[in-house]
């Protein structure tokens, strides 16, 4: 796959500030022992844009992403007879692995692997000997890398994005009733041309008790609607926000303005073939072609719908060193921020951008595809 040209200069930045935090123990230790660079402190700070346009700029351009998942052996042998266990955490989304190293697989696993993430949405590895660097090359390995210019990054490694609660309390102060941003329901990276497809976050310094994240369905979501109420959003278009503001060049007296791009309510993943509703609370923003309350009517049931079935969602209990990756296709998820703050915590994530979303019509649900359909069950759904 081709690389996609990014404008560097809207990244760089000439003097990288020093940290004032002290690095988590195992952080520390895990970033000497890959060769980081810490002398110019931590973490790296790329210049934020202060332009709508220079944002666009980014990538601009539509690429041909080639999906791991379609090409893998359906079978999953080579992956999964490698494992010492395999286990389904949940009936619907979740499975844990065992006995793996992730800088250790063969591209045949990475295929493999890519396509189990498809059909169970999300899949952990714990006890992960992770260096950013190889988490950046198996990112790679699935996609275009999103290098984000609002957030803080590995200094030396450009896509391998800093999670540090601490860090951003310093910038909003999160507490019980106004927890940190990612204690809402949400997808990554909805507003680029081409989306997110599997992010790999590894935690490597957890709370003892509490910050679990939980993770959601779209393919069941989707399911849970009427058969009747899918075909009034198969084929819908809506616009998805991007989570920070920037000023219109042009007219910087109108106030911040967000990122916006045009996609599909219900999409379909490439290399499962099944739809999935694609909808997230903090970003989708409006219906393209309905009225405001019209569009705020039927989003406010899809988000309800994803965020309140208790039955197709995994709540997942970090330990030191594991390794989640997800589908940004096909789930939402939320980080509970129950810990309060009061322990450190810290993790890199590396995402990989895929395809323009897209919808087809003839396509199966995972239920209709898998034959799980209920008892007198028609494959269009209760009639």
């Amino acid at each position: 796959m081709a690389p996609v040209a990014i404008d560097e200069s809207i990244l760089d930045v000439a003097e990288p500030k020093k940290d004032t935090l002290a690095l988590p123990e195992p952080t520390l230790a895990r970033l000497k022992k890959a060769g980081v660079d810490l002398s110019s402190g931590y973490p790296y700070r790329p210049s934020r844009p202060l332009y709508l346009d220079d944002v666009y700029k980014l990538r601009a351009k539509e690429w041909k992403h080639d999906d791991a998942g379609a090409r893998a052996d359906k079978s999953k042998n080579a992956l999964l007879s490698a494992a010492t266990k395999v286990t389904d955490l949940t009936t619907h989304i979740g499975t844990e692995i065992e006995g793996l190293q992730l800088k250790d697989l063969t591209d045949q696993q990475k295929d493999e692997l890519a396509l189990l993430i498809a059909e169970r949405s999300v899949v952990f590895f714990r006890n992960q000997d992770l260096s950013p660097q190889q988490q950046l090359e198996l990112g790679k390995y699935y996609g275009e890398i999103e290098v984000h210019p609002q957030v803080p990054q590995v200094p030396g490694h450009l896509g391998v994005t800093v999670i540090w609660p601490d860090l951003a309390a310093t910038e909003r102060v999160a507490n019980f009733r106004q927890p940190g941003g990612a204690s809402r329901w949400h997808s990554d990276l909805v507003h680029e041309l081409q989306p997110a497809g599997i992010t790999h976050l590894h935690n490597d310094t957890v709370p003892p008790v509490g910050g679990d994240t939980l993770w959601a369905s779209g393919y069941s979501a989707y399911e849970k609607l009427s058969p009747d109420f899918r075909k009034i959003i198969d084929g819908k278009l809506a616009v998805y926000r991007s989570a920070h503001p920037y000023l219109d060049r042009s007219h910087p007296e109108d106030g911040p303005k967000h990122v916006e791009r045009v996609h599909p309510l219900v999409r379909v993943h490439p290399a499962t073939g099944w739809k999935a509703l694609w909808v997230n609370r903090t970003f989708t923003d409006r219906i393209v072609g309905l009225d405001r309350a019209e569009s705020d009517a039927i989003l406010n049931h899809l988000f309800s719908v994803y965020e309140n079935s208790v039955d197709i969602q995994v709540r997942f209990k970090w330990t030191p060193g594991t390794s989640a990756l997800w589908d940004n296709r096909i789930t939402i998820h939320n980080a509970s921020w129950d810990y309060g703050g009061k322990y450190p915590r810290h993790g890199t994530r590396v995402t990989s951008l895929a395809e323009k979303p897209y919808f087809d019509p003839d396509a199966p649900t995972r239920r209709q595809a898998l034959g799980l359909l209920d008892e007198g069950e028609l494959p269009e759904g209760p009639q």
